[in-house]
């Protein structure tokens, strides 16, 4: 099972890719599947986690129709994709629009997934928590 750490800067080029850090090439040498996430991220998976996410979306689409909205919102935003020979994903502009992509990206490992921020959003969301991680409060 793939698992992903750390955090690195980017930007996307004019046509709208990215390059992964060379630390998480290896794990898409055969492909991935790129996402909306929650908090307005995108998450790249491995094809095998992806699977599993599919599973579980699969889940919880058969219990409500609030499940099965979420797994075709999900489902509907989900790409599979295959990184160029110079370690580029194409994002499509849609998956741009949704996590607000222009030019700089935060490229964070988020365990089980790779997770593509907008460095606003990202600060938004994330500081307060950091700041509570930093006093040792709330953990």
């Amino acid at each position: 099972m793939a698992r992903f750490y750390g955090r690195f800067e980017h930007t996307l080029d004019d046509k709208g890719r990215l390059t992964l850090p060379a630390k998480f090439r290896g794990q898409f040498e055969h492909g991935g599947y790129l996402s909306g996430h929650v908090d307005g991220c995108l998450a790249l998976w491995t094809q095998e986690e992806f699977e599993r996410q599919a599973e579980a979306m699969q889940a919880r689409a058969a219990l409500s129709q609030g499940g099965r909205n979420l797994a075709r919102l999900w489902s509907s935003s989900s790409i599979d994709l295959a990184a160029d020979r110079q370690g580029r994903i194409s994002i499509p502009a849609h998956l741009r629009t949704f996590a607000g992509l222009v030019t700089d990206v935060l490229v964070n490992g988020a365990i089980d997934r790779i997770e593509l921020w907008d460095p606003a959003r990202w600060a938004e969301k994330v500081e307060p928590e950091q700041q509570r991680f930093t006093e040792g409060t709330d953990l």
